[in-house]
C-alpha cells in the first residue's frame, strides 16, 4: 500500500514539473516572439567599424530599418544586430503606423524593449496632434511618449505647454504636469495638473486652475473644460469675475459662447457697479441677456446708502443693462422681508424699477418706519436720494402709529399717500372713506381725549410722530371723546392690526419665516383686546 501511495505521489510531482516546464516555455516563446529582429531595408553603404564595437555595423546614406510594422529612417546609423540596438543620426524619422510619426536629430533604440530615446528638435505627429520637445522617450509596447523637461502639444487651434508630459497615442490621452498653460483663440488657462482626452476635446483639471477669457476670469481647483463647446466647470470653491461683478460658489459652470454662468452652493456675488452683495445657494446669470437670478436662502444688501439695506426672498431676479451692467429692475418672490435701520418691510412679492425709483409690494405688504406701521392690499414706494419720498397704499390703506404713552393713532382709507422727510412720516393724504383715530395730549403728556373723524378725504400733518393737524375735504364727521366719556372700542378702527411681531429686528431676522396670516391676525387682535 505504501508503495502505491509513493507511486501516485511521484506521478503528481512529475505532472506538476511538466506543467511548469510547459508554462516557462510558453512565456519564453512569447518573449522571444516579442523580441522581433530589426531588418536593414536600405543603406547606401554598410561597413563594420571595430572602433564602435566588433558587432556594430555602420550604415550610411538613406538608412531604412524595420522592426515589425515600424520603420526607422536616418542619414546614418550604428546597428548591432545581435543586441537589436541601433543609434540613428541626422534627420531621424520613425513611422510607427499610418497616423503616428516621430522626428528628431538623434535616436537611441532598443529592439528588445521596443524603447526609443529621441534628442533635439523632437516632433511627434499623430493625426492632427503635434508634440514638440527637445528630449522624449517612446515606449512602443505601451504606446507612451514621455517628455520630462518641457514640451508643447498643438491640436487644431489649441496649444498646451507644460514642464512634464505624457502622451498615449493609442487611446489619444495626454497628461500634463507643472506650469501647464493652455491657449485657445478665446481663452488662456493656467493649472498644475491636466488630463486631455483628445478625441473628446475635453480637459480635466486636478489642482488650482485659472481661465482667462476676453472679459471674465474663472478660478477654481478641480473641474473640466469642454474645448469643443467652450464650456468650463470648476469646483472646490470657484470664482467668476470681471470689471462689474464677481461670483463665488462651491461649484461653477460657465458657457462662454452664451456668456451663461451657473453657481451652486454657498453663492456670494459682489456687484461693484450697483454696490450690492447677493447671497444664496443657487444662481444663474445670462450676461448677454442682462438677467440673473438667485434662489435658496437668497439675500441681497446694497451699501450705496449711508445705511445698508438687507433683503431676503425665496428667489431674486435681476435685470441689467447689457452694456453698462447697471441694474434696471429687481424682482423678489415669496417670503420677502427687508431691513434697514430706519425702515423695515415684508410682502410676498416686490418689484423695484430703477428708472423711476419705484418699489411695488404685493400680497400682504407692510412697512415699518420709526413707530409707524403702513399697510395696504398693495404698496408702492417712491425713492429719492436714497431715501423714501412717498408711499402709496391702495386699496384699504391703514397707517398705525404707536402713541408715546399708550394706544395707537390710526389713519384709514381706500387710497392713501404717505409722504416722508428724512425717512420720517411727514404728512398723509387720505382719499376715499377717510377715517382717523388719534390721542390728544397736553404738553406734559396728560390725556385730553380721543379724536375720531370721518371724511371723504383728509390731509394729515405729522410732526415728531404726532398728528398735529387734519384738513378735511367735503363732508366731515368729527367727535372728540374726553377721557371720562370714552366708549368701549372707540379707540379702534375696523381692520386695525399692530403687527410688531412680523417686523424684522436686524439683518439676520429677515430669514425668519412668517406664520400663516390668518393665525397672526387673530393673535394680533386678541393681544390688543387684552390691553
Amino acid at each position: 500500500m505504501a508503495r502505491l501511495y509513493d507511486c501516485i505521489f511521484m506521478r503528481r510531482i512529475r505532472f506538476l514539473i511538466l506543467t511548469l516546464f510547459v508554462c516557462i516555455c510558453c512565456v519564453l516563446n512569447a518573449q522571444q516572439k516579442n523580441k522581433t529582429f530589426i531588418h536593414i531595408v536600405h543603406a547606401d553603404y554598410q561597413v563594420y567599424d571595430e572602433a564602435f564595437g566588433r558587432d556594430v555595423e555602420r550604415l550610411i546614406g538613406d538608412v531604412v530599418l524595420r522592426q515589425d510594422s515600424a520603420y526607422f529612417y536616418s542619414d546614418s546609423a550604428h546597428f548591432n544586430e545581435k543586441t537589436r540596438y541601433f543609434d540613428g543620426y541626422s534627420r531621424v524619422h520613425i513611422k510607427l503606423n499610418d497616423t503616428t510619426e516621430i522626428f528628431s536629430d538623434k535616436c537611441k533604440y532598443s529592439g528588445d524593449k521596443k524603447f526609443a530615446e529621441l534628442f533635439d528638435h523632437v516632433v511627434l505627429k499623430d493625426d492632427s496632434t503635434v508634440l514638440k520637445t527637445n528630449y522624449m522617450t517612446y515606449d512602443r509596447n505601451e504606446h507612451l511618449a514621455t517628455y520630462p523637461r518641457h514640451g508643447t502639444i498643438i491640436r487644431n487651434n489649441k496649444k498646451l505647454v507644460s514642464k512634464k508630459g505624457y502622451f498615449r497615442d493609442d487611446i489619444q490621452v495626454a497628461y500634463f504636469r507643472k506650469d501647464v498653460v493652455v491657449t485657445t483663440p478665446k481663452s488662456r488657462m493656467l493649472t498644475d495638473t491636466l488630463v486631455y482626452k483628445i478625441q473628446e476635446e475635453r480637459m480635466y483639471f486636478y489642482g488650482p486652475t485659472t481661465i482667462y477669457y476676453e472679459d471674465n476670469v474663472l478660478v477654481g481647483n478641480y473641474g473640466w473644460y469642454d474645448a469643443k463647446n467652450d464650456i468650463a466647470y470648476l469646483d472646490k470653491r470657484a470664482t467668476l469675475s470681471n470689471k462689474g461683478y464677481s461670483i463665488t460658489s462651491d461649484s461653477m459652470y460657465y458657457d462662454r459662447k452664451k456668456d451663461f454662468a451657473k453657481a451652486m452652493s454657498n453663492v456670494f456675488i459682489h456687484d461693484t457697479v450697483n454696490k450690492g452683495i447677493i447671497e444664496g445657494n443657487y444662481a444663474e446669470m445670462w450676461k448677454k441677456l442682462g438677467k440673473s437670478f438667485v434662489t435658496d436662502s437668497a439675500r441681497t444688501c446694497y451699501y450705496a446708502d449711508k445705511d445698508t439695506l438687507f433683503l431676503h426672498s425665496d428667489s431674486l431676479f435681476f435685470f441689467m443693462d447689457t452694456v453698462t451692467q447697471r441694474a434696471e429692475r429687481v424682482l423678489a418672490y415669496y417670503n420677502v422681508r427687508f431691513y434697514r435701520r430706519d425702515i423695515q418691510g415684508k410682502c410676498d412679492s416686490l418689484n423695484y424699477c430703477v428708472a423711476d425709483s419705484t418699489a411695488k409690494m404685493r400680497k400682504n405688504p407692510m412697512i415699518w418706519a420709526e413707530n409707524s406701521q403702513l399697510r395696504g392690499d398693495s404698496i408702492n414706494i417712491v425713492i429719492a436720494n436714497s431715501a423714501i419720498d412717498s408711499v402709496l397704499l391702495y386699496p384699504n390703506g391703514f397707517i398705525v402709529q404707536k402713541d408715546t404713552i399708550e394706544g395707537y393713532n390710526q389713519i384709514k382709507g381706500k387710497v392713501m399717500t404717505a409722504y416722508f422727510k428724512k425717512n420720517q412720516l411727514d404728512h398723509v393724504y387720505d382719499d376715499g372713506n377717510a377715517e382717523t383715530v388719534y390721542w390728544l395730549r397736553e404738553e406734559d403728556g396728560s390725556m385730553i381725549g380721543i379724536n375720531v373723524s370721518q371724511s371723504v378725504a383728509m390731509d394729515i400733518k405729522i410732526r415728531e410722530n404726532k398728528i398735529v393737524r387734519i384738513k378735511y375735504f367735503k363732508k366731515t364727521n368729527e367727535t372728540l371723546y374726553p377721557k371720562e366719556k370714552l366708549k368701549p372700542g372707540i379707540e379702534i378702527l375696523k381692520g386695525f392690526e399692530w403687527r410688531e411681531d412680523l417686523r424684522p429686528v436686524d439683518k439676520n431676522d429677515i430669514f425668519r419665516k412668517e406664520k400663516k396670516e390668518t393665525e397672526g391676525t387673530d393673535k394680533g387682535r386678541r393681544r390688543h383686546r387684552k390691553k
